[in-house]
């Protein structure tokens, strides 16, 4: 029941009966997007170095673009590579409530067969929503609390299904065959939070790429009627009871085709774990509001929900670790990938206010976890004064929402160290049209 309505609003929806909300944010989500691949690509980064020598060595034959690198490579590796850049940088949307990185999966899985199959924006806009829809509702289906508990990455596991249903509405299969492909992507699904412990931070975004392209790989085989579990979530061994011990199947059809979770997408403005996008905002508030100096702060408290507090804790990723994140921000007033690959605690400003954070798995702020990354950050200064700062919406989330303008700024500053300014203003104004354009004509540009 629950598959076969999946694989029927994959199949049956289409660009004229999408609503303008849902095809405008689809617009801001691949902008975004298309601004951290970009940026990723650069090759002094070692996942992007190492995956383009993969590719020019076992990439097969040229179906379809590496983003920024200037080359093709066979339709897999294409989406393994453009998934990993697209979450390599920590700097791409995301749906909070599922805490998933939907836009790193589903775009990158969308541009890949859309020029592979020498698509037009319409259909990539499609596919991007409609995989969208199907990544955010898996993860809620899971419960991504439950998830977590058990070690899992929800954006991974989830992600999968998502690219499935992405390139599935492409591939154009049936509701038969869209079953499959979700039943294979079912029988790929992977994710350990085992890359906390990966300081490279290689692996995290990894799990991006091959969820991409485990999911096209479902299609491709059940377009030619591969066989495979055909009910997936609900039928014998499926796999919401295996990855959850809390699975809520409702979740997968609830308000299904009137509802487009897509609009509750939040960008961020920090290189950095999404449950640290409101510390930031709180922290650059006190600053800017105290006209504070770092040398100024003697402790940085952070509070947060006791259910994700784990996650940057002194994680082992820099990106997901707030004893590094903030002081990072009260010393440079921002935080870009290169802060979370490139070490900057030589810096001694850094490193004393890094001895000097902590977190505070906050019992009091759990009810409002996942719908709210609420933070309350605290300032004790040498002067003997203590400053404090809530927020519980970032910028960037529906709740406190940044313009289709303020994404292109963010665009504009990624995209800058890989294209030239021209450059950057021709995709601007082509993802602005792209439902009368072709998706080669976007490929080209970058």
């Amino acid at each position: 029941m629950y598959t076969k309505k999946l694989a029927e609003f994959v199949t049956q929806t289409n660009f004229n009966s999408l609503p303008v909300n849902a095809l405008k944010e689809a617009k801001k989500v691949l902008l975004d997007t298309l601004g951290a691949m970009l940026k990723a690509s650069s090759p002094k980064y070692s996942a992007s170095k190492i995956l383009k020598n993969y590719c020019e060595k076992h990439g097969g034959k040229p179906e379809a673009t590496v983003i920024g690198m200037k080359f093709k490579t066979d339709l897999l590796n294409a989406s393994l590579v453009n998934g990993t850049l697209a979450y390599y940088c920590d700097i791409e949307s995301i749906h909070p409530s599922t805490i998933t990185h939907t836009a790193a999966v589903v775009v990158p899985t969308s541009l890949s067969v859309c020029e592979h199959m020498e698509l037009d924006g319409k259909e990539l806009l499609t596919s991007i929503i409609v995989g969208y829809e199907v990544e955010t509702r898996v993860s809620a289906a899971f419960d991504p609390n439950a998830l977590y508990k058990r070690g899992f990455h929800p954006s991974a596991v989830a992600g999968v299904f998502g690219a499935a249903a992405s390139a599935g509405k492409l591939f154009k299969l049936d509701i038969e065959g869209e079953q499959r492909a979700l039943g294979l992507a079912g029988l790929q699904a992977a994710g350990l939070l085992a890359w906390v412990s990966d300081e490279t931070e290689n692996s995290r975004p990894f799990q991006m790429g091959f969820a991409s392209r485990n999911g096209i790989l479902s299609c491709v085989l059940a377009s030619q009627r591969f066989g495979a579990p055909k009910q997936i979530f609900e039928g014998k061994s499926n796999v919401l009871e295996a990855f959850s011990d809390n699975p809520k199947r409702e979740k997968l059809v609830e308000e299904l085709g009137e509802r487009f979770l897509i609009t509750e997408t939040a960008y961020k403005r920090y290189s950095c774990c999404a449950f640290l996008q409101p510390a930031a905002d709180a922290l650059s508030s006190l600053i800017a509001e105290h006209a504070l100096k770092s040398e100024q702060i003697e402790q940085i408290t952070l509070r947060f929900p006791a259910q994700g507090a784990p996650v940057i804790d002194n994680n082992e990723l820099k990106s997901h670790n707030a004893q590094y994140i903030l002081p990072v921000l009260a010393v440079k007033g921002d935080v870009q990938i290169d802060d979370i690959l490139f070490e900057r605690r030589e810096n001694e400003e850094i490193k004393r206010l890094y001895y000097n954070t902590k977190v505070i798995h906050d019992e009091e702020l759990s009810p409002l976890f996942p719908r709210s990354y609420a933070s309350i950050v605290e300032l004790k200064l040498k002067d003997g004064r203590t400053l404090s700062k809530r927020v519980d919406y970032a910028r960037g989330t529906p709740q406190n929402p940044m313009s289709f303008d303020e994404v292109v700024q963010k665009f504009r500053k990624l995209a800058s160290e890989v294209l030239t300014e021209i450059q950057v203003d021709q995709i601007v104004r082509f993802v602005d049209q792209i439902e009368k354009r072709s998706v080669k004509e976007l490929v080209e540009l970058l």
